[in-house]
This record gives structure tokens, C-alpha cells and sequence, in this order.
């Protein structure tokens, strides 16, 4: 069967030709770049990518196809999906499936076979923009007046799209070689006190909650639409405000409901709720030029002087001069100096603008779960 001919079309003019895999469609989004060298199983399914085109600059993709063990949520959710090369035939005892196959059963549009490294440069240039992926429509007039009209996700509530219907309570804990996903008794009698804690799915990825089950609490997840009272109706020992897609100030019931939270219990918040939390405490948020994507992302600690790398997914960013005294920034990233981390130990909350759960990426950062873990049981200040 002869390939299948795609284009990319950028909303400034620009256009890409390759060749099509995974669904034969036609997709919209805001095309971002990731640096990752492994993980695109895990970037395939995260939920903060959903309304984005993604493009892998790491060259060769697939090769090692698509497992069940390594999703992040029941489903991909990016628009559309760009390689160099797409690996044919996966090579690796875990695959079940092959990423062409894996995209076409989900209908998510890839194009493979374009100079990845001119796309990453341009958008590093000139920002990430909005753009059109097409199998199907192969005019590339009329496909560059469709990406200069699409509209921006900027303002758009894309939480809604990805957050949970109901209340689940989570009890799957680490990955194990031989056993695979353990259960949360696996982890019980390591840590003493199981404080409960409720997490606010604005898009969740699920080694959060494993990590948080391996590090000896009880999670039980709830839709971001959970009002204040509903989230302490439920008597948590803590609130985990979790990552999810988009602008955070296109979610104003997710900054009233944390607002409603603040200083009546303790809050640990990462990525989009780092950004919530911030909004809550009065502070701006900000778009990123072409955010911050990958595995490789330099933060330093202030307090230690420390430095991790970390794992990244946003486009936005909490403005530091809108923040009042009370906030104390924490961490920062050493590439363009913006903030990674802030602490109120007057309102008893804490958050990170990077993953620490690292899936995918390095685990330098999993200590913060240990660090909540021993605030709710008062061996830890923040």
C-alpha cells in the first residue's frame, strides 16, 4: 500500500508535508514541541495536552509501541501527533499493540517524515500557534485560511473536557517488575498514618495518584466541579489540586472553589494547580512564548540551593511580581527564571509548577510527596 500523503499547516502560512499514520483525518490544535527522549506513551495519553498538536523532537517514535501498563488516563487526548520517523514493526516484550494501530483505533491524526528540528526552531522563534493537520483535504490554500481562522485556546475551559464524572476512590499504588500495579495494602505499615486526602481531577494523570497511594495515603479523586463545601463535606486530612490542560483563568469555579479551600486545609497543588493556587492567592497568570515540554527541565530549590530536573507540560505561568508578601516563591527554573514553586505556611498549602510524579522523567522530585506526607502528620513544616 503506498503512503499516504499529510500536511501541516501552520496559521502563520507555514506548511509541512509528510506522510500520514495512525487515523486518515483531519485535526486542530495548538502545535507545541517535547523534548523527551522516552515517554510518548505517557504524552500521548496525559490530559494537560488535550486541544494540542504534539511534536516529538526525540527523532524515531513507536519502537517500541503501545502497553497497557503505561497510560496515563483511559484514553489518548492530544489532537494530533508528529514525528520524524514512526517506528513500523514495535520491538519491546511489553507492546500489545503498534502506535499506528493504537492512534487509529483512537482516531488521533499523525504525520511523520517532516523536518522536526525546522518545525521545533520556528516555534521556539516565533511561539506556539495554532495550526491544521490533514490526511483527507490536501489543498493547501484552503487549509491555511482554515489555521488562520481558527480561534486560541486562550480563555477556553478545556478542564471540562478531561475531568471525571463522579467521585472515585484510587487504590492503585507503584509499578513492580514481577507483580505490576500494587495494591494500596502493599504500601500500608510503611509510613504509619494514612491521612485521607481528596484530589481535584482538573485532568489527572495517574502516577500521580499511584505515587501518592505508594507514599501512605488514601486518595479518594473528585471532579474539578467539587465546590469547597463538597470537597470538605468528604473530611480530608489534605486537597490535592492536580495538572490538568489549558488557561487557568479559563476555570474560574476550580480558583473559587481553592479560594473557598485556603487556610482551612492544608493543599499541595502541581502544574495547572500550582497556577489555581496562585490565581486563589491573588496573584496573574501568564503564557509562555512555547511553554515548557520535556523531561530535561532544570528547577532550583531556593531554600537548599539544590537543583532537579524535572518533568514539564504547561504553557502558563504565575506572574511574580503579582503575588502579595504572603507568598513565598520556593522554586524557579534556570532556563528563563520563572516560578516553579510557592509556599504559604500561614494558609498551609504549597505547590510546584513541574510533575513530580515523572512519568516520563527523572524522579528527583518525588520527595514532595514524602514532604506532605510528613506535614499531615505534623513531623514536617513547609
Amino acid at each position: 500500500m503506498p503512503d499516504r500523503k499529510s500536511l501541516l499547516v501552520l496559521a502563520d502560512g507555514t506548511i509541512f508535508e509528510g506522510t500520514a499514520f495512525g487515523y486518515l483525518g483531519e485535526c486542530t490544535g495548538e502545535v507545541v514541541f517535547n523534548t523527551g527522549m522516552t515517554g510518548y506513551q505517557e504524552v500521548l495519553t496525559d490530559p494537560s495536552y488535550k486541544g494540542q498538536i504534539v511534536t516529538m523532537t526525540y527523532p524515531e517514535i513507536g519502537n517500541t509501541g503501545i502497553n497497557p501498563e503505561d497510560v496515563e488516563s483511559n484514553r489518548p487526548w492530544i489532537e494530533g501527533f508528529i514525528v520524524r520517523e514512526a517506528w513500523g514493526p514495535p520491538s519491546n516484550w511489553r507492546h500489545v499493540e503498534s502506535l499506528d494501530a493504537y492512534l487509529r483505533r483512537y482516531h488521533v491524526c499523525g504525520i511523520a517524515g517532516i523536518d522536526t528540528r525546522a518545525l521545533t526552531r520556528r516555534l521556539r522563534d516565533g511561539g506556539s500557534q495554532m495550526a491544521i493537520l490533514s490526511a483527507t483535504d490536501l489543498d493547501t490554500g484552503r487549509l491555511a485560511q482554515k489555521a488562520r481562522e481558527l480561534p486560541s485556546l486562550v480563555g477556553r475551559d478545556l478542564v471540562k473536557e478531561v475531568t471525571s464524572d463522579h467521585a472515585v476512590h484510587w487504590t492503585t499504588g507503584d509499578w513492580d517488575l514481577e507483580k505490576g500495579y500494587l495494591p494500596a495494602a502493599a504500601f500500608r505499615g510503611k509510613f504509619g498514618r494514612v491521612p485521607r486526602i481528596v484530589a481535584i481531577d482538573y485532568g489527572i494523570k495517574q502516577n500521580i495518584l499511584r505515587m501518592m497511594v505508594s507514599h501512605g495515603f488514601d486518595v479518594t479523586v473528585v471532579p474539578a466541579g467539587a465546590t469547597g463545601a463538597e470537597v470538605l463535606a468528604l473530611s480530608p486530612d489534605g486537597v490535592f489540586l492536580s495538572n490538568g490542560p489549558g488557561d487557568p483563568e479559563g476555570v474560574p469555579y476550580a480558583v473559587e472553589t481553592v479560594s473557598a479551600l485556603l487556610g482551612k486545609i492544608p493543599m499541595f497543588g502541581i502544574c495547572l494547580g500550582h497556577q489555581i493556587m496562585g490565581l486563589a492567592l491573588g496573584g496573574k497568570t501568564f503564557k509562555l512564548k512555547f511553554g515548557h515540554h520535556g523531561c530535561n527541565q532544570p528547577v532550583k530549590d531556593l531554600a537548599t540551593g539544590k537543583v532537579e530536573i524535572t518533568s514539564q507540560n504547561h504553557n502558563y505561568a504565575v506572574d511574580p511580581d503579582s503575588l502579595g508578601p504572603i507568598a513565598r516563591i520556593t522554586h524557579v527554573n534556570l532556563n528563563d527564571g520563572t516560578v516553579e514553586g510557592l509556599s504559604v505556611p500561614s494558609m498551609r498549602c504549597f505547590s510546584v509548577q513541574y510533575h513530580p510524579e515523572s512519568s516520563p522523567g527523572p524522579h528527583d522530585s518525588r520527595y514532595l510527596f514524602t514532604r506532605f506526607h510528613r506535614y499531615l502528620c505534623g513531623e514536617e513544616e513547609l
